[in-house]
């Protein structure tokens, strides 16, 4: 299994598109063959921060994902917002995905 998580954050002012951004591709990614879990989370007490936690059952099913229609309007639509960090972390679990 492959563990996605870290932090995203724009601008405060940025934070209601963001919003709208996250809905839009959590929606659409947990469609996806492969994604056990999907999401991005605001912080309640940090206005534009974001948590992100994703799990994909393999190396190839997140690969596929990156390639999506999706997940390109995200990316192009994140260019235009006022990104202040971006600290997002890949973990491999073997032994979980041998289960897969």
């Amino acid at each position: 299994m492959i563990i996605v998580s870290g932090i995203m954050a724009v601008a405060p002012a940025s934070h209601d598109r963001m919003v709208e951004l996250a809905r839009t591709l959590a929606a659409a990614s947990l469609q996806e063959p492969g994604c056990r879990t999907y999401g991005l989370w605001a912080d309640p007490d940090v206005p534009g921060r974001f948590r992100i936690f994703e799990e994909w059952v393999s190396q190839e099913a997140l690969t596929e994902h990156f390639a999506t229609p999706h997940f390109a309007t995200f990316g192009a639509a994140l260019g235009e917002l006022d990104l202040v960090e971006m600290n997002i972390h890949r973990y491999i679990d073997p032994e979980v995905a041998e289960l897969f």
